[in-house]
């Protein structure tokens, strides 16, 4: 059947329907029956839904095994190994895939494209609550000779602090910073007759909320469908009878004027101190 192209064999030991290796699902499959290993890296990543799937598979096995050389397949030899499993799969757990995979990208062989995955899916699993930066921590400690271990506690230390995106991250370091600017409480928690809402920075004391949207941090403006913009005209409606001001910042208009932004809030606050603050 292999000989007549009936089956496929695309490692030893193991065979597959042609038409089956075409997912993904199966080529990762077929990885692990192959290796007996588990699906680590930006392979762990996707089954655990933080990434899409995508080549090669990556799969780790204990130190000491012989790594299988295949092309669309990587072994990464290890000293400890405790998987998890999810479904058929063998996977590692997802702080220490979003770790792998960080000093993959930030090693030799990385490159902007693994990068942006690794800074996403570390930032999608803290906001969703999937993983806690406390044990992205452990991990990291770990790891002392991490590639980009730095850069890696950088981003840890900011989502735990509230920034939930790219662009919130570039907001707090290019505009919600700096001399003069007052104290920003991030993912700030309102009670609204209807829900409670988190806004992405707030000034409290004087009742100003921050909104930071728009576009896609690295990519072309992402127009919001008409359910977003009514739900969040509904929203600052309602926090305007509360006694909110909401200033909203497009992705365009804080990676263009950073400067503007940051008057624009200083004014803002001028005005609320003198309405707001006895005199």
């Amino acid at each position: 059947m292999v000989r007549a192209r009936r089956l496929l064999r695309p490692y030893p030991g193991v065979v597959v329907l042609p038409a089956a290796f075409d997912d993904w699902r199966t080529r990762a499959l077929a990885a692990v029956y192959a290796t007996d290993g588990v699906l680590s890296h930006t392979s762990a990543l996707a089954v655990w839904r933080l990434t899409q799937q995508c080549d090669p598979v990556h799969v780790s096995v204990r130190a000491g095994r012989r790594a299988l050389r295949r092309p669309g397949l990587v072994v990464h030899r290890v000293q400890d190994l405790v998987p998890d499993r999810l479904g058929p799969y063998p996977v590692a757990e997802p702080a220490r895939a979003l770790v792998d995979t960080w000093g993959a990208a930030a090693g030799r062989d990385g490159g902007r494209r693994l990068i942006d995955l690794a800074r996403g899916a570390v930032i999608t699993a803290s906001r969703d609550r999937r993983v806690r930066p406390d044990a992205l921590a452990v991990e990291i400690d770990r790891r002392p000779a991490l590639p980009g271990r730095a850069g890696l506690r950088r981003l840890v230390d900011l989502v735990r602090s509230g920034s939930h995106s790219e662009l919130e991250i570039w907001g707090v370091q290019h505009v919600l910073t700096g001399p003069g600017m007052p104290r920003i409480t991030r993912q700030y928690a309102v009670w609204l007759p209807f829900a409670t809402v988190h806004l992405d920075a707030a000034i409290p004391e004087l009742r100003i909320a921050i909104e930071l949207h728009g576009a896609a941090f690295h990519g072309a403006a992402i127009q919001g469908s008409a359910e977003d913009r009514e739900r969040d005209t509904r929203r600052d409606a309602v926090l305007s009878v509360l006694g909110w001001v909401v200033l909203r910042f497009t992705y365009r208009r804080l990676t263009t004027d950073p400067e503007g932004c940051r008057r624009e809030i200083l004014q803002v606050c001028a005005a609320r101190r003198a309405l707001l603050v006895p005199r």
